[in-house]
């Protein structure tokens, strides 16, 4: 299975519906995973799984806009 670290400008639709689907009420603290970059930079995420893969998302305050607009748009 393939790992990818995304950050939120390089959101797809299809991560945004495991995001919401994962979280539909949002992310709580036990969701989220810490690790350390190459850099030694501690990136925290949280994790949605697709068929083939593990997608960590990279948490920032534009995430949860970006879920938020994305599901006004479905219920248009």
């Amino acid at each position: 299975m393939k790992r990818v670290i995304v950050d939120n400008n390089k959101l797809t639709n299809q991560i945004l519906d495991l995001l919401i689907k994962k979280f539909p009420d949002g992310y709580d603290y036990d969701d989220v995973i810490s690790f350390k970059n190459v850099k030694k930079k501690e990136v925290r995420a949280v994790e949605v799984r697709s068929e083939d893969t593990i997608f960590l998302v990279k948490i920032s305050s534009e995430l949860e806009d970006s879920m938020e607009a994305y599901l006004i748009t479905l219920e248009k």
